[in-house]
């Protein structure tokens, strides 16, 4: 076989991949728009309300900071969040204090 046959037949077998990609993506993008179709449009705004309640839901009450500012004291709590493994938001802070000048 010829190196221009070669050529002609992978330019060949690409347009064939290119050609059955867009017709998936033709078909994926029907089905996304049939589906939304069908869907009902009230569902969106329930999420939001718990996505609200969520929030509220991870509130750990008051901290009280001693001789700390809040930058100061929300690095600290980064700190330790990160050094034990432990997500911020099931940590439970009750008061920072400085103890050292």
């Amino acid at each position: 076989m010829a190196f221009l046959e070669s050529l002609l037949v992978a330019m060949f077998c690409w347009a064939v991949v290119f050609v059955v990609l867009i017709v998936l993506f033709a078909i994926i993008r029907a089905f996304s728009f049939a589906v939304n179709a069908f869907s009902k449009k009230t569902a969106v705004e329930p999420e939001a309300a718990a996505v609200e309640a969520a929030e509220e839901e991870f509130s750990s009450g008051s901290l009280k900071l001693k001789d700390v500012d809040e930058p100061t004291a929300a690095m600290i709590m980064a700190i330790v969040s990160d050094e034990s493994g432990i997500p911020l938001s099931e940590l439970i802070f009750k008061s920072i204090k400085q103890i050292a000048a």
